[in-house]
């Protein structure tokens, strides 16, 4: 007997008989249930989204970490290691991603809920900050973090040591930003990646404003920009090597002139300047940096 034949199995697949429906039955309530259960799960096992802290040592960043943990200060020490936590964003701030969900919605706290790694800001510990930027896990943004009270405009390099520390820190990872976009491999470009300049201690006297810091870490990162090229053509490498224009080796616009942070924007990187104090006589203010967090949440 063949499949061909009107009493084979094939056949009696094939036709309508009880048989036949049945399995048709069965597949047709079975697949749908079998793609929601792979689909579910796969959803489930996705990494939470994360936010990269990173800054110079003393900035206020693993304060920062544990005041967005537990709602609360702690004693902390300089960071010797790198450190991630769970965080939620608080009940009144509303990611972007939930804007358009009912207030009903249960997935709204899962869309809430964030991964915030801390990294330490001692020069020798940076490559942990560095190696998060380069393979990136479902990274969202960059906050680098400084401390505005120790900061002081009208001197740069040797005479503003810390001022100097926070622009060599920031050029280095602009730079790696700017590496990872214009050497993408594919066409499309990679996403867009903000990075939010936290000025720190605004409570204090001393401290400069948001708008100052961000004049501040642009003049000074010029000059960091500038001695580089100057080390590199004092060791013997000519111009014609560096192929400043067309390898993007120097942060911004081919290292010519000043520096500003709008210049990121050629190359899909944002970045944005805002005040707050985590630690203070009266209490803190981090309201704009839950913002900024909610806002690429």
């Amino acid at each position: 007997m063949t499949w061909t034949d009107s009493q084979s199995w094939a056949s009696s697949l094939m036709g309508p008989t009880p048989l036949a429906v049945s399995i048709a039955i069965l597949l047709v309530l079975t697949i749908p249930l079998f793609l929601h259960l792979l689909i579910y799960r796969s959803t489930t096992s996705t990494t939470l989204p994360s936010f990269l802290l990173v800054g110079p040592s003393g900035a206020g960043k693993t304060a920062l970490l544990t005041l967005f943990e537990r709602g609360q200060h702690a004693e902390t020490r300089t960071s010797q290691v790198p450190l991630s936590v769970e965080v939620s964003l608080p009940v009144s701030t509303k990611a972007v991603s939930s804007k358009y969900r009912s207030v009903n919605d249960p997935s709204n706290q899962a869309h809430k809920k964030f991964l915030l790694a801390d990294t330490p800001g001692h020069g020798k510990l940076r490559h942990h900050a560095f190696d998060s930027v380069i393979k990136p896990q479902n990274l969202k943004g960059i906050i680098f973090m400084v401390d505005a009270a120790d900061m002081s405009m009208g001197t740069s390099g040797a005479g503003n040591e810390p001022l100097h520390q926070a622009a060599e820190y920031l050029h280095d990872i602009l730079l790696l930003l700017q590496k990872r976009s214009t050497r993408s491999k594919t066409s499309k470009a990679p996403r867009e990646l903000p990075v939010l300049i936290a000025a720190n201690k605004l409570d204090l006297f001393t401290a400069l404003p948001p708008p100052l810091v961000k004049t501040a870490l642009e003049s000074e990162i010029s000059n960091v920009r500038s001695s580089r090229a100057t080390g590199l053509l004092d060791s013997g490498i000519g111009m014609n090597d560096l192929d400043i224009g067309e390898e993007k080796e120097w942060l911004g616009n081919g290292g010519d002139g000043k520096f500003e942070f709008s210049q990121m924007d050629e190359v899909n990187i944002a970045v944005s300047v805002a005040g707050g104090n985590v630690l203070g006589a009266d209490e803190s203010d981090v309201k704009q940096w839950w913002d900024w967090i909610a806002g690429n949440l």
